[in-house]
């Protein structure tokens, strides 16, 4: 029988990535269940072979507090911070994605755009909580995936700005669309009020032959100036989907660019 103080200990860190291999690879067990054993065993177990095959008596559990951060040193973070990361990246792209459709007026629910935000904020969390507790000790394989770390930082960085970028100027864009609606709105008004100033005239005074054909031409002219708005607002809303195309195309040249150069500098200097 294997005595061990607590499972804080160099033995202890040891033993529990062993237990995670063994649990699986060998026993073919689920990421979940793994992770619920795990934490049950870095909390308050003491006598691991009532859990695991192990004939190991730990002497003092680290308890709820202790037993997690220790659990998320060196399972969680060792283990799963590369498919935490993967849900980031798609996180930022459903971002992308919710602002891109809002903004083009595919789908118009501020709501997609609020969840996607929400989302985002949330697997950002669970990212700088999983980073946090990165374990004292950095295995050889950590150190070789240290620049690859690094990497996807600077990648979620800039794609946040990115997001944070788009989401201001959505907001911009939506305040200049609401007020072209507004001066529509209010010349349908100012039109629809002359109409019935004119309609009301023609009742109350006899038909005047030069009355009537200027009061058809001012009403030609302002339907004429209703059609001008009109055209004015669909040829704004063209300018805006260019623009939102060209910044969209650089600043994916500029990360793309990045990339490779961040890419090619190691591979050159090797």
């Amino acid at each position: 029988m294997t005595t061990l103080e607590t499972l804080s200990t160099a033995a202890g860190r040891a033993l529990l990535r062993d237990l995670h291999q063994e649990l699986r690879f060998d026993k073919q067990m689920g990421s979940l269940p793994t992770l619920v054993l795990l934490w049950r065993i870095c909390t308050r177990e003491s006598d691991l072979f009532r859990t695991v095959n192990r004939d190991v008596t730990v002497l003092h559990p680290l308890g709820l507090l202790s037993g997690t951060s220790l659990w998320m040193q060196e399972i969680v973070n060792r283990f799963y911070y590369a498919p935490i990361n993967a849900f980031v990246y798609m996180g930022a792209a459903f971002l992308l994605v919710a602002v891109g459709l809002n903004r083009v007026r595919v789908i118009d629910t501020p709501g997609l755009l609020v969840a996607a935000i929400v989302t985002e904020a949330l697997l950002l969390l669970l990212l700088f909580l999983v980073m946090f507790f990165t374990p004292p000790a950095e295995s050889d394989e950590m150190h070789g995936n240290g620049e690859g770390g690094s990497t996807s930082q600077e990648l979620i960085r800039e794609l946040g700005e990115i997001g944070r970028d788009y989401a201001a100027m959505a907001v911009q864009l939506e305040t200049i669309s609401v007020t072209l609606h507004e001066v529509v709105e209010r010349q349908d008004t100012m039109t629809q009020q002359l109409r019935e100033s004119v309609q009301a005239a023609v009742g109350a005074v006899a038909p005047n032959p030069e009355l009537m054909a200027s009061m058809k031409m001012n009403t030609k002219a302002l339907a004429e100036f209703t059609e001008s708005v009109s055209a004015l607002s669909e040829r704004l809303q063209a300018v805006e989907r260019q623009e939102v195309e060209r910044l969209v195309r650089q600043e994916l040249e500029r990360i793309l660019s990045r990339n490779i150069v961040d890419r090619n500098g190691p591979a050159s200097a090797s």
